[in-house]
């Protein structure tokens, strides 16, 4: 189970690479590896940086293209959905309301849409609803290469990235339906978070920390959080030093919140 929680595995069957020197994910989602690269060719498969990775001609739904070097210096989010997915139609809904906000408050902000429909007919009908750029569905090797980057294994999933391509935060999706207004883009991580229906689904990811507070009014759950936050810092920040993601999260929850049910809202991609 310490195996499980450690690399997040969420389904099976699931392969994780890992470089025995120092104990770093090389990658999470082998299986698509060994699909693409059944000759070992790219071995030992370490991630690539973003750029490389989505390089070539992106879509947009007016049938327009852009070269992914116009991705350069902004904020970018990776946005892996499909149309035969609920919980995918129910996130883009309020997606393109986002993405209207962040680009008139003027952040250089795109998003990047990955597909994993199943034809692509139905690419195209889902895409038409999208106001950004999409990887082809045509080339399906890039789509494979960016789920093997970022070791997808459900879907949605949003992965935000900073301007120079790295990880800010593979909780997108979280992060677009507790903040509707985008008041805290780019939604750096926090060391300590109010438990929420939105947010809940993160209990099922890994260890967490909970504390219940006899609070029903907003601000109330200040004090929890004050309490909690030293070491939630103290941990993050020792996780950050060696590239690794922190192994815990740290939740406040008031009593409105301890009827939370946290369910899977996720699909399986293949």
């Amino acid at each position: 189970m310490k195996l499980w929680n450690k690399y997040k595995v969420t389904s099976i069957p699931s392969l994780v690479f890992v470089d025995a020197a120092t104990g770093k994910v090389v990658c999470r989602n082998g299986l698509l590896v060994v699909r693409d690269d059944p000759k070992g060719l790219e071995f030992p498969w370490g991630p690539k940086p973003f750029a490389e990775v989505v390089a070539g001609p992106l879509l947009r739904n007016n049938r327009q293209t852009a070269d992914s070097s116009s991705l350069e210096g902004h904020y970018v989010g990776v946005y892996f959905s499909a149309h035969w997915c609920p919980p995918c139609r129910s996130l883009t809904r309020v997606l393109v309301e986002s993405y209207r906000i962040i680009k008139e408050s003027g952040h250089k902000f795109e998003i990047v849409f990955v597909s994993a429909d199943r034809s692509e007919e139905s690419f195209k009908q889902y895409f038409s609803e999208m106001p950004w750029l999409a990887v082809p569905y045509s080339d399906e090797a890039r789509r494979s290469r960016l789920n093997r980057l970022y070791g997808i294994q459900g879907i949605p999933t949003l992965i935000l990235l900073d301007a120079d391509g790295h990880v800010i935060t593979r909780q997108g999706r979280v992060e677009v339906l507790n903040d509707p207004e985008c008041r805290l883009f780019p939604w750096h991580p926090r060391p300590v978070l109010e438990l929420s229906e939105a947010n809940a689904v993160q209990l099922h990811e890994g260890p967490c920390l909970v504390l219940f507070v006899d609070a029903e009014e907003e601000g109330e759950l200040e004090p929890a959080k004050e309490l909690i936050q030293p070491i939630a810092e103290k941990l993050m920040a020792k996780y950050k030093a060696k590239e690794e993601e922190t192994p815990l999260l740290f939740f406040v929850a008031g009593e409105s919140r301890t009827e939370l049910y946290p369910t899977r809202c996720q699909c399986s991609p293949s």
